[in-house]
């Protein structure tokens, strides 16, 4: 029995060892390998949760270590892809044989990390916050990672033409993207919980119809879903509020 109570932490420290491995590929700019242990990660945030309510061994230690996991997983590393990102826009450019860009390497790249840091108060906030307990304020970091991480993996798929590619190896753009994802993560905004309590349809069709639709966006848009997932994510959290608010 006290085997089980160590099961949903040692989930969370698979967590945070992907976050590990993914900031090692971020520092090498493998950012698709990067995105990959990302993804891991944010497998086993969900999963921990999960298991410490079937064992019932949720804890302030889970909490708080749930949080530490993220901060690397869901934090350092968007930040740190976001550097790379901008600081390698020229190799980027000459890759394509395009005409590069100039050269950005000042303080610019260093917006990256503003992802960090809004993520650090953002979980900070979670801890504390008792409003969000079963839903969000504010965009989880996971889901601001996946946004972030899809960035170059997108721009890895563009082959270096259309409109994406000149929106997403703009150096202004993905300092925009940066101040977005800051506020989205600390707005005063409430998101629906994404964690199944019950396996029912009356208790988690929102859930179930985020899920249908994230299917049929990476379906139809394969990498490019990734942040219509996002954008959906947050317009269903609008209406399921304005339609409770109408009841």
């Amino acid at each position: 029995m006290a085997l089980k109570k160590h099961i949903p932490n040692l989930i969370t420290l698979l967590n945070l060892a992907s976050g590990l491995i993914a900031l090692v590929y971020a520092f090498e700019t493998n950012l698709q390998m990067a995105f990959f242990w990302v993804c891991m990660g944010i497998f086993f945030d969900f999963w921990d949760g999960f298991f410490a309510r079937i064992f019932k061994a949720q804890s302030p230690i889970g909490l708080q270590l749930d949080s530490l996991a993220d901060m690397v997983t869901s934090g350092v590393v968007p930040g740190v892809a976001m550097f790379q990102l901008l600081v390698n826009i020229n190799d980027m450019h000459e890759e394509y044989n395009l005409a590069a860009e100039n050269n950005y390497m000042g303080i610019l790249p260093y917006f990256g990390f503003i992802i960090t840091l809004a993520s650090c108060y953002r979980l900070a906030k979670f801890n504390v916050d008792s409003r969000q307990t079963d839903s969000f304020i504010g965009l989880p970091t996971p889901a601001n990672a996946l946004f972030i991480m899809s960035l170059p993996i997108i721009l890895h798929h563009t082959g270096g033409e259309g409109w994406i590619f000149e929106s997403l190896s703009n150096p202004y753009v993905l300092v925009g993207i940066s101040l977005l994802s800051a506020y989205m993560l600390n707005a005063e905004i409430p998101l629906f919980s994404l964690k199944v309590k019950y396996f029912n349809w009356e208790h988690n069709k929102t859930q179930f119809i985020f899920l249908i639709v994230s299917v049929l966006l990476l379906f139809f848009f394969q990498y490019l879903g990734i942040p219509l997932i996002i954008l959906f994510y947050v317009v269903l959290s609008a209406l399921t509020n304005k339609f409770s608010k109408a009841q």
